[in-house]
């Protein structure tokens, strides 16, 4: 248990956009969770809040056993008297702590004129456990690796973009890219140490080594449409399994799913799933494949998942309200990415090579005449993952 105030603490890190967003909603009364990966940089992220705050700030680790105590089970009195006069409250890793979600609602109820602040490492079980108990007393946010907009306003564009090759590799968990040079040795403790340990731990997993290879095969068909009954197949588990493991690991942030788009269901495909990971380097981290560019085959997958994956952390920044897909009809036309927001159709291509031609599908531009479309190449890409939202 550690008290701050403004003076106390400085943190050097890169600037994230969710900064200034969480900081607007000091003050309004409700907790604000932040969600996300193992090793995204939480902690780092509220302590340089509570660096930047003008009143007394008191930072709880609940990976403290004095600190889970504290908080586990305790009463409004108890919790009146731990806090004293703090203003702000963090708490690290909440979802260390039994019976969270009651603890943050007595915070929020009895003591309103305190902020809360509660980080969590999986949505397994922390957002499950608060919602309940904190419905509409609650703004939450993900943070996600960095993006490619805050490695640029890190490092500028000119270095950023030279640099490109490697994060496609590599990826963007910050231990990443603070060890240049040991990139191999960090994406494997991130795996051995953090990657399954919430799966482990809350997912009821009894079978660590078929999790492994399920996420391998899905990294090896990475831009492909899925089929949980091939998967199921190969793996010699049933279909049910199949889903439970991957919606398990959706809620831990490590891959993400677009399915088919379709307002013409007889003309296009309905039911069909492709799977992205969060990051390039922990999906080359799983087939040990940390090979240069020019020597790989899955260079065009490597490109479409950074994108993907990026535009979904920018969205998610901007708080975008937008629903993402793929688009395939049953002729085998397809287009890699579509944006529905409000209506309003986005269609993108993606393609490595800029010398590359793409025309739109007919059967896409006369179904959805009103759609914008645009080609995405490593030539105009940053305009992808930083334009504007809204």
């Amino acid at each position: 248990m550690v008290g701050y105030n403004l003076h106390s603490i400085w943190i050097h890190m890169i600037t994230r956009l969710l900064t200034e967003r969480i900081k607007a909603r000091i003050g309004n009364k409700k907790a604000i969770l932040i969600l996300g990966p193992r090793q995204t940089g939480k902690t780092t992220l509220v302590k340089n809040i509570i660096a930047g705050y003008s009143g007394k700030a008191m930072y709880l680790n609940a990976d403290e056993p004095f600190d889970r105590q504290q908080l586990t089970n305790a009463s409004s009195a108890q919790l009146r008297h731990l806090v004293g006069t703090h203003e702000l409250v963090v708490i690290d890793e909440a979802q260390r702590v039994p019976n969270i979600g009651l603890t943050l609602k007595l915070l929020v109820d009895q003591l309103p004129e305190k902020q809360v602040i509660a980080t969590g490492s999986s949505s397994l079980d922390l957002a499950n456990i608060i919602n309940e108990p904190l419905t509409g007393r609650l703004f939450a946010f993900h943070l996600l690796p960095i993006c490619w907009q805050e490695w640029v306003a890190h490092v500028g564009s000119l270095e950023a973009n030279r640099g490109l090759d490697q994060r496609l590799i590599f990826g963007f968990y910050p231990d990443v890219l603070n060890n240049t040079g040991e990139e191999r040795a960090m994406l494997t403790a991130l795996a051995s140490g953090y990657l399954y340990k919430d799966l482990l731990s809350f997912g009821n997993i009894r079978r660590p080594d078929l999790l492994e290879k399920l996420l391998q095969a899905v990294a090896l068909q990475l831009g492909n449409e899925i089929s949980f009954n091939e998967l199921a197949n190969l793996l010699n588990v049933n279909k049910e399994t199949v889903a439970r493991y991957l919606d398990l690991l959706e809620k831990l942030f490590i891959i993400f799913r677009l399915t088919s788009f379709s307002r013409n269901p007889r003309k296009e495909i309905t039911t069909s799933r492709k799977i992205y990971f969060y990051d390039n380097g922990i999906r080359n981290m799983l087939i040990n494949n940390f090979n240069p560019l020019n020597l790989r085959q899955d260079k065009g997958a490597l490109w479409e998942n950074f994108l993907i994956s990026e535009r979904r952390k920018r969205n998610e920044y901007a708080a975008y309200l937008h629903n993402a897909y793929f688009w395939r009809n049953r002729g085998g036309q397809e287009i890699d990415y579509v944006e529905d927001a409000g209506g309003k159709l986005s269609a993108f291509e993606i393609k490595w090579s800029a010398a590359r031609k793409f025309k739109i599908p007919l059967a896409f531009s006369e179904t959805y005449p009103g759609a914008n479309w645009s080609v995405i190449h490593p030539e105009n890409f940053e305009e992808f993952l930083t334009a504007p939202t809204v």
